[in-house]
């Protein structure tokens, strides 16, 4: 009888993505100028002060390259506005204790950003509550925006699934309920005139959700 031998292991494959060259860089600097520059404006004039060629002399590009970047002021006021709050909260979720459930940390977050909801911060989230929902160009932006931080958020919680498989819906999950989650209490605070404490909105509707 043969006698069957087993193969050595090999070091499994490390696949690397390579940084993006001088050109993506440059690119992709231009393209967060020009959103930045357009909330800025946006906060100074409103969106309806804020012309297009302002927004490109501010950013120090021509009205044609703003165009190659944003269809519309509009996209490009969103993009400013939204996309700090993004960056802001995966940085603040990557920071939890790592002994905390994905949605506990997410709570945890979200209760960590109620003490800088003061008046300032209130008004510019209403800025671009209303800039989101009462533009019928940003619709479609829009949604793509809420995938955007869906996806943002499931990355930076995976790690706290110790069983998670490649296929795991969870990490998700957890993000598909936290911006619905917000967007309820985003709804919810429009209705009553931006009286309500939205912060406590966001925690009430977070604590409604319970995924492990």
């Amino acid at each position: 009888m043969s006698q069957i031998t087993q193969a050595e292991p090999t070091a499994p494959q490390v696949i690397i993505s390579p940084a993006p060259g001088l050109r993506e860089r440059k690119r992709r600097a231009t393209h967060q100028r020009i959103a930045d520059e357009a909330a800025r404006l946006a906060r100074q004039k409103g969106i309806d002060g804020t012309t297009i060629d302002e927004i490109a002399a501010a950013a120090q590009v021509a009205r044609a390259t703003f165009f190659r970047y944003f269809d519309a002021k509009e996209t490009a006021v969103a993009e400013g506005f939204s996309i700090p709050w993004l960056t802001l909260l995966v940085d603040n979720l990557e920071v939890q204790p790592p002994e905390l459930p994905a949605m506990a940390a997410v709570i945890e977050t979200f209760m960590g950003f109620a003490g800088g909801f003061d008046a300032d911060v209130r008004n510019l989230v209403l800025q671009q509550v209303r800039l989101l929902q009462g533009s019928p160009s940003l619709t479609a932006w829009t949604l793509a925006l809420y995938v955007r931080y869906e996806l943002a958020i499931a990355e930076a919680v995976k790690h706290r699934f110790a069983d998670l498989t490649p296929d795991d819906a969870r990490p998700r999950m957890v993000g598909a309920l936290t911006m619905s989650a917000i967007r309820i209490s985003l709804d919810t605070w429009l209705a009553s005139g931006a009286t309500t404490d939205l912060a406590e909105l966001l925690q009430d509707a977070l604590h409604s959700v319970s995924v492990n």
